[in-house]
């Protein structure tokens, strides 16, 4: 016998409780990574439990049982997130109650707590992610948690799943435009569960703090950090050497970590932190749209250089002095909006200031080597032949030249970096990744007086050949620096752009390692897998555009299109109950005329005696239910006594006091009859 005959030769009970389980399993599934190691093992172990109890057919565990693992869950809870409070807390315990529950499942109330529970951890998913994958696996969920309960709702005889799923299909179509309209009228509030955290460690992407040489090996993430739509006619970036995206700036050095010079991570109070950049833009400017997913981190990332204020409603937004642009809450959602940058441009001093001098500062005790390679650049008479004179952009050439020809190597693999350095760079490994690079190079300029600092970000990008939008990936995250010269003032100078040209000029990136199922479709087709990718991207983004990203002030725009002139969430209200009570009505107003039209008694002795004829019974229309019953008995023997029971039972309801009293129990019992078969 296979698993299927031996499913539906289960019992009714057995049967359900599975099929409740395989759905609970797949809401739960996508929740794995989120909760401890703990709660995954405990909710298997329960529900593997309750699966092994409905398919032998034993008895469920005794409530003092329950009790027991009820206080192991709490108690494991508090133990993890130090509350019950909160979202991850709050995800765990809900993920535990609902384990525990299918082993409380003995009557139609237990049920009703099942999906309720069900329903909301559902919705839980969507706490942590609210891709499009995510949004599928939970519309699969919604279909099984509603057959679930449409089957829950059928207590006599078998009705197949099959015959619940398509009622539960249908009463989500039915309810489809109530839900676009909800989704499209009921006024937006910001999500309350964006917790800012930096996950980036040992990854490609950006962080708050630049650690160097404690990442022995980089890992590629080649997931996508922002898409980019270039406002020209063709959609046409400027070249790939120019597309800077700018990120955190560091400026200060403790010999391990680079940090931001003016401002800590938690000090972005706008009272605090200087506005004004000295920037000074040439030329023609450059518009654009960003697409900017969630980083968790306050910073917003634009091309250099951007004087003007992004676009983006609803979010207080300033610029600090060394250019970069940051919001007054951490970017937890999907953020849509429109810049200005100039790609020729000036900034900061012209002249040597007392502030230029933290830039210039090197902790004591560390790198003693690159300091006395500074010292030899800068008594070079070949370098810097007048020492009178300002000698800085022939040292930065020299420093440049020396990556060049020294040997140097562009890796993802250098190694763990000991205390200095800098000094392991120059002279020893002679490998690294952008920011060994970075760092080794503004450590030597400072170490020569001239002041320098690191800038991260993004550079770089590629077209998609299906939407025409630009994708920036984590693996595009970079690390450059800048330099200041008298009279240029700060001076972007990319040191990996010496060892490695192809990185910033020809968009040569080093490759993460692909899976198996990639591997082998790019090698059977080079560019199936990339044309696989664009269109998946390309779908992301429009569901990024047209669902995340649906905000208040697009629901605004919806008003004005509809003829409001200063919209208001008031006539959001408005607007949204004026569309569910016409839905309302209208269904009442379809079942009223439906009713009138034709009697459902008829209808349903219509719909039971084409349902004989497909089990090979064919009985004339004017055939009263009594006679009916008498012929399916002939026909059918034992097996037609449910069906001919029932057809006496609607006769009698046919004249009763109040026929519609009983009608609507008779068509459940007849969605749940077994049909005799053909």
């Amino acid at each position: 016998m296979t698993l299927r005959q031996t499913f539906a030769s289960l019992p009714r009970d057995a049967r359900d409780t599975l099929f409740l389980l395989f759905v609970i399993v797949w809401v739960i599934a996508p929740q794995v990574g989120n909760l401890p190691g703990w709660a995954t093992l405990m909710a298997s172990g329960l529900i593997l439990w309750r699966g092994w109890l409905a398919w032998k057919g034993l008895p469920l565990p005794s409530r003092w049982t329950l009790l027991v693992f009820v206080a192991a869950a709490v108690a494991g809870t508090l133990f993890t997130h130090r509350t019950i409070l909160g979202r991850d807390a709050g995800v765990t315990l809900i993920v535990m109650l609902l384990a525990l529950k299918m082993l409380e499942l003995r009557a139609r109330r237990d049920a009703m707590v099942v999906f309720f529970l069900g329903f909301f951890t559902m919705l839980s998913n969507f706490f942590y992610s609210q891709s499009l994958v995510t949004a599928a696996a939970m519309l699969v969920a919604l279909v099984g948690l509603l057959t679930a309960l449409v089957n829950a709702h059928m207590p006599v005889g078998r009705p197949p799943l099959a015959q619940s799923f398509r009622t539960a299909v249908r009463m989500a179509l039915l309810g489809a435009p109530i839900m676009a309209a909800l989704f499209m009228l009921f006024p937006r509030m910001a999500p309350l569960w964006g917790v800012p955290s930096d996950a980036m460690a040992g990854r490609s992407g950006l962080s708050g703090v630049m650690k160097v040489g404690t990442v022995a090996q980089l890992a590629l993430d080649d997931s996508v950090a922002m898409r980019v739509r270039f406002d020209t006619p063709d959609g046409a970036a400027p070249p790939q050497r120019d597309l800077y995206f700018r990120g955190p700036v560091f400026g200060s050095f403790n010999g391990t970590e680079w940090l931001p010079l003016s401002y800590g991570p938690g000090d972005l109070r706008m009272d605090r932190l200087p506005t004004v950049a000295n920037l000074r833009t040439e030329g023609e400017p450059l518009r654009y749209e960003v697409t900017l997913e969630p980083h968790k981190q306050p910073w917003l990332l634009l091309l250099d250089a951007a004087p003007e204020q992004p676009s983006l409603p609803g979010m207080g937004l300033f610029m600090t002095q060394d250019l970069q642009w940051f919001s007054t809450r951490p970017v937890t959602d999907v953020l849509r909006y429109q810049a200005v940058s100039y790609p020729r441009f000036t900034h900061g001093p012209m002249a040597m200031t007392p502030a230029l001098r933290a830039y210039t500062e090197l902790p004591a005790g560390f790198n003693p080597r690159t300091l006395e390679l500074a010292q030899q650049m800068r008594n070079d008479p070949r370098i810097a032949p007048d020492p009178a004179q300002d000698n800085t952009p022939a040292l930065v050439e020299a420093a440049l030249a020396r990556l060049r020809t020294g040997g140097f190597v562009y890796s993802l693999d250098p190694g763990l970096y000991g205390q200095h350095t800098a000094d392991e760079f120059w002279f020893d490994r002679k490998e690294g990744f952008c920011e060994h690079i970075a760092s080794a190079f503004v450590v030597l300029m400072r170490a020569m007086d001239i002041p320098a600092r690191i800038v991260t970000g993004y550079q770089g990008g590629e077209r998609n050949s299906v939407d025409g939008l630009w994708t920036v990936r984590q693996s595009d995250a970079h690390a450059w620096t800048e330099v200041w010269m008298a009279g240029q003032g700060w001076v972007r100078v990319d040191p990996t752009s010496a060892v490695a040209p192809g990185r910033t000029g020809a968009f040569q990136r080093l490759q993460a390692p692909q899976g198996a199922f990639a591997t082998a479709v790019g090698t059977l087709s080079p560019g199936l897998a990339q044309n696989m990718r664009a269109v998946w991207e390309a779908v992301n983004s429009r569901w990024n555009q047209w669902v995340l990203n649906y905000t208040q002030s697009r629901q605004m725009d919806l008003l004005k299109a509809l003829g409001f002139e200063s919209p208001s969430w008031q006539d959001l209200t408005t607007v949204l109950g004026i569309i569910v009570m016409t839905f309302a009505l209208g269904g009442v107003g379809w079942s009223l005329w439906e009713r009138s039209q034709h009697d459902p008694w008829l209808r349903l002795l219509a719909r039971s005696r084409h349902r004989l004829a497909r089990a090979g019974l064919r009985v004339p229309d004017n055939l009263p239910p009594r006679s009916m019953a008498q012929r399916v008995q002939a026909q059918f023997g034992p097996a037609g006594a449910p069906l001919a029971d029932w057809l006496l039972r609607l006769e009698r309801l046919r004249y009763a006091p109040d026929p519609q009293a009983g009608l609507a129990d008779l068509r459940r019992e007849y969605r749940a009859l077994q049909w005799p078969q053909p």
